[in-house]
């Protein structure tokens, strides 16, 4: 998933629109100026700020910025004219100026529609069991049309007068979670009638928003079957995790804190021994993990100073213990590295510190030799990172992940 240079002024300029407009929103509020909408306060208006075009278009964007800024100068020329009356006539002069050089771009351009739930965001926290019950929904309500893999090719598809879109493209990134949301509940229409029917009445805002969550799954999954590769950023999903005999946590209490690697293990994959450069994840399936292997077994006997404990090594050190705790993981990972069930064992993936999954190591293969890094926002590769791979490819790939990291804007982002 490598896209073009990052631009930060890109960034932080998304990042500041999609604050002004949910702090604006937050205000109307609380002035009672606007109601709620499933839970939450309902944007008045028909049209917001596109920041998924500002993104696709970066001219655009520069335009848009330079329009603010001529509007900003303006407002400071006539606010300062109020306190200096002596200079009132020039910078009258400097604001006039500044707005009649500014460029300014068509406003159907950086506006798009919205709705009332447009700055809603899901309360399902993304987790194992919300995207395994939106799986469920999915099955029951979308697959006749969206297919089972999500590629808009369902038994019911050549039925509509317009094909549903793949889920294998960076589309559902580009609309805001609420108005997915929307669109579920409410469905949508075009000059020529009906293109999705609703399903208010027969699902619950919970089973909507579930159903969302299993889509990004989705979409990873149907990116990794078409390129290789997720075609949007995609989280490490929420879960319980137990390690050894301490009490289960939630996973997201590692978040902000350290890497992340997961690792899917059975019978014939043992897990693997602890790395202080991250924290490990174990995805069982089933049953318990076995701790060794008959040939490790051997090569451990063999040594005078091998531990009493067949989970502790002198030369490795410690097995990982902290196990993925519920049925649901196994087949929510299985997805988001676009392989079946039965295949998964031994696949590893790195989630960076703050909870995003940036690469993958597919079972059978080199893993990080091969440069599993997914999410990147550069083609090149830090200065010094052309000889680290021969030399550890794993570290490399860690440093790629702290030197890039994922920047991520609701209705458009910069990745």
């Amino acid at each position: 998933m490598t896209s073009a240079p990052s631009h930060l002024w890109l960034n932080a300029l998304l990042q500041a629109l999609q604050f002004v407009q949910s702090a604006w929103l937050s205000t109307l509020y609380t002035l009672g100026l606007t109601d709620d909408s499933h839970g939450a306060p309902a944007w008045p208006w028909d049209v917001r700020i596109a920041g998924e075009n500002l993104v696709i278009d970066v001219a655009l964007a520069r335009q848009f910025a330079w329009m603010l800024a001529a509007i900003a100068f303006a407002l400071a020329c006539l606010l300062l004219a109020v306190f200096w009356r002596r200079a009132w006539r020039w910078l009258l002069v400097a604001a006039v100026g500044a707005l009649a050089l500014a460029p300014w771009p068509s406003p159907s351009l950086w506006l798009t529609d919205a709705v009332p739930t447009s700055f809603h965001t899901s309360p399902t926290g993304f987790t194992v069991e919300s995207i395994a019950r939106g799986s469920r929904v999915y099955t029951a309500q979308c697959v006749a049309c969206h297919g089972a893999d999500g590629r808009g090719e369902g038994p019911l598809a050549a039925t509509l007068h317009r094909w549903p879109p793949t889920m294998a493209s960076a589309l559902l990134s580009r609309r805001a979670d609420g108005e997915l949301f929307w669109h579920v509940l409410y469905g949508m229409r075009d000059d020529q009638g009906v293109t999705m029917p609703g399903f208010a009445g027969r699902l619950s805002d919970r089973e909507i928003w579930a159903a969302l969550d299993y889509m990004r799954v989705l979409s990873a999954s149907a990116g990794m079957a078409a390129g290789g590769s997720w075609p949007v950023p995609i989280a490490l999903p929420s879960l319980s995790v137990k390690c050894a005999n301490a009490p289960s946590r939630n996973i997201a209490e590692w978040r902000g804190n350290q890497r992340v690697r997961v690792v899917a293990v059975d019978a014939a994959h043992p897990p693997p021994f602890e790395d202080p450069r991250f924290l490990t994840l174990l995805v069982k399936h089933n049953g318990p993990p076995a701790r060794e292997t008959p040939a490790m077994r051997k090569v451990v006997s063999q040594r005078p100073d091998r531990a009493l404990n067949a989970n502790v090594t002198t030369l490795f050190g410690a097995r990982a213990d902290c196990i993925a705790d519920g049925p649901e993981a196994w087949p929510v990972f299985a997805q988001i590295a676009g392989a079946s069930s039965s295949s998964l064992a031994g696949t590893e993936w790195l989630a960076d510190r703050d909870g995003w999954l940036r690469a993958l190591a597919p079972a059978g293969r080199r893993g990080w030799a091969d440069g599993g890094l997914m999410c990147t926002t550069s083609t090149a590769l830090p200065d010094g990172a052309q000889a680290a791979p021969r030399a550890d490819p794993l570290t490399a790939t860690l440093r790629q992940m702290d030197d890039d990291p994922v920047r991520f804007v609701k209705g458009g982002f910069v990745h």
